[in-house]
């Protein structure tokens, strides 16, 4: 279900994707098909509801491991993004470790936690239900965010719940919470970043980072952030069409 994410995540891999936030198969099936580790399908931010979810995981099939941000850490929204087929998902501003602990309960079946069972695209519509049943809480991934001020001040707490696979950084809005809204080098917002640093270092917690290009990223990559995420489809697009239109332009009637 998940290209042996989970288990590749926890052995400390680097994982490199980008963000799927166009409801369009096609787009999802063009940068699965590029070669991309995973992909982040953003289910917080923008137009993605279930139905457009469900076309972007069959799209990518299984060509690369879909991870779904949901839009927040409740019970509904892990549970239909999971049912769906995701290989894990992301949950935003999880800022204690009773959050953390509630996010890994819906994403886990009994004994392990309280996800509902259903028959949906995970279990292959029925036809692969034991099968996922049996493999759903060793393979499905849980990733938070670490993203707030509160976060920060709980953060040792957090990495140490049992089930959460990865922190996801999130500078942007940690920057807002502090105050400092996108100078994710104040030196205040810096504290903050390296407080989660150390805290999921010391606990052998992977740590993953979102940029909107390879050099954003690159300062995290080096500090051992193994789960990286950079790029938009969006911006690949635009980006992509206003470097041709720029060059066409330079063309000599």
């Amino acid at each position: 279900m998940g290209h042996e994410f989970r288990a590749r995540l926890k052995r400390g891999d680097r994982l490199l994707g980008t963000m799927v936030t166009l409801a369009s198969a096609a787009t999802a099936e063009i940068l699965a098909n590029v070669g991309f580790d995973w992909l982040f399908v953003d289910g917080e931010h923008g137009p993605l509801e279930t139905a457009e979810l469900a076309t972007i995981l069959q799209a990518a099939g299984d060509k690369t491991a879909c991870i779904v941000r949901v839009p927040e850490a409740a019970e509904v929204p892990i549970k239909k993004a999971l049912d769906l087929g995701a290989a894990g998902i992301i949950v935003p501003q999880v800022n204690t470790a009773e959050q953390a602990a509630n996010v890994v309960r819906y994403a886990r079946y009994a004994p392990e936690g309280a996800r509902g069972v259903g028959l949906a695209r995970a279990h292959g519509y029925g036809q692969r239900f034991r099968e996922y049943l049996d493999a759903a809480n060793r393979e499905i991934a849980v990733i938070v965010q670490a993203e707030h001020a509160l976060a920060v001040e709980n953060i040792e707490a957090i990495v140490r719940v049992p089930g959460v696979d990865a922190v996801l950084l999130g500078p942007y809005d940690l920057s807002a919470s502090l105050g400092k809204m996108g100078q994710i080098d104040d030196p205040v917002v810096v504290r903050a970043i390296r407080r989660v640093t150390d805290a999921c270092r010391a606990a052998a917690m992977p740590l993953g980072y979102f940029g909107v290009t390879a050099a954003a990223v690159a300062p995290y990559a080096a500090q051992g952030y193994t789960l990286i995420v950079a790029g938009v489809d969006t911006l690949f697009l635009a980006n992509g069409a206003k470097a041709l239109l720029a060059e066409l332009k330079t063309l000599h009637p």
